[in-house]
């Protein structure tokens, strides 16, 4: 598909690859961009940036926790600005910690930012998608939503439970003309990630490197789009020998020795 002319709504918009999208999105034509995060000021700073570009820049302070907040902004955006043609799924959270001292309070803020804060704005968007019979969902997974690596495990788990979403919607709304899609991003210098222990050997890739990857793999209806060449070598050697790509995931970890 291509965005000219169309409306989005970003979640996780206010910074890192969230933020990243709506510039990329902008600078490709699109019409008009509902920016989602919690932080107003910050994407006050984004709706800044995009507005060079002649894209019209709506934006709402919500957290994705909050379901009652969620619907009503939701409703509001179809009410006030008409259909939203993509919708792209990039807010989360990431808590770094071996498991047996890791917090059930982080665990708890990853699975509801991550799957519970996802599940509820796109229920709400892709009834109105079906409706319309036309839309494209976007779900930002990870690369660790395909192969787990120590101090991640709970991250791990709801990019993987991210990936199994995505599949599943794709099955159930495409007689409806709803496409769904997984963008799966590795390690990505952004504000979450500097907070971060990073792995060894790994070389981080830039937020626009991820938006442009985006950008193509819509234009080429992709199902599934990897990021970066580190992906796609990484993936490749779980397939052909998952033992020693386990090997090599521990001692990259930043586990102590």
């Amino acid at each position: 598909m291509h965005i000219q002319g169309k409306t989005a709504l970003i979640t996780g918009a206010s910074r890192g690859i969230g933020r990243a999208i709506a510039l990329e999105f902008a600078r490709q034509g699109i019409q008009r961009l509902l920016l989602v995060a919690r932080s107003h000021q910050r994407l006050a700073e984004v709706a800044a940036e995009i507005e060079e570009f002649g894209t019209e820049v709506i934006l709402f302070s919500l957290d994705l926790t909050q379901p009652v907040e969620v619907n009503i902004a939701v409703a509001r955006a179809w009410r006030d600005y008409g259909p939203v043609h993509i919708l792209v799924n990039c807010a989360g959270v990431a808590h770094q910690s071996s498991f047996l001292q890791s917090r059930l309070p982080h665990v708890q803020e990853e699975i509801a930012t991550n799957l519970i804060g996802m599940y509820t704005i796109t229920r709400l968007v892709a009834r109105r998608m079906v409706v319309q019979q036309e839309g494209t969902i976007v779900n930002v997974s990870s690369l660790m939503g395909r192969l787990a690596a120590p101090t991640m495990a709970t991250y791990s788990a709801t990019k993987f439970a991210i990936l199994g979403f995505t599949q599943a919607l794709r099955g159930e709304l495409a007689s409806h003309g709803v496409q769904v899609i997984a963008l799966l991003p590795s390690l990505t210098d952004t504000d979450m990630a500097r907070n971060l222990e990073w792995f060894r050997w790994i070389i981080p890739m830039m937020p626009e490197q991820v938006a442009k990857a985006l950008v193509k793999g819509l234009k080429r209806n992709s199902t599934e789009i990897l990021v970066g060449w580190q992906s796609y070598l990484a993936i490749w050697c779980d397939r052909i020998a998952p033992p020693l790509m386990e090997k090599i995931l521990c001692l990259a970890a930043p586990l102590p020795r």
